[in-house]
């Protein structure tokens, strides 16, 4: 069994979190069971997946976790775009957010590249 603490990804993830929550009290307080409650679960959403993938006994079903980890993570960055788009918020609000966000796509991309190669 892996140690998800360990993982750049998943630390990297839960500063996400950290970040998307903070951004998620500047929203209106009328989406609180709409937007903001899809942000917010979209954003645990990613180091849950890793975390959950860690404990799984094959390289497959981690894979399977981490591709999970990074719907969720364009999930978020749609919806980041979206608060944008309706004006709830402005681009250099979001830009930071959404660089993190590609971050983690790539460390999990990279990831997700690294199992399919050890497994070849």
């Amino acid at each position: 069994m892996r140690d998800f603490k360990k993982y750049d990804i998943w630390n990297d993830s839960m500063n996400l979190v950290k970040l998307v929550y903070q951004f998620s009290l500047s929203l209106p307080k009328e989406e609180k069971f709409g937007l903001i409650s899809q942000i917010c679960r979209a954003a645990v959403s990613i180091p849950s997946n890793i975390a959950e993938g860690t404990s799984r006994n094959s390289d497959k079903e981690f894979k399977r976790f981490l591709e999970i980890a990074i719907g969720s993570s364009f999930e978020l960055e749609t919806q980041l775009l979206l608060c944008k788009e309706i004006g709830f918020t402005n681009e250099e609000t979001i830009v930071p957010l959404i660089n993190e966000i590609n971050k983690i796509q790539k460390q999990i991309n990279n990831l997700i590249l690294k199992i399919k190669q050890d497994n070849k």
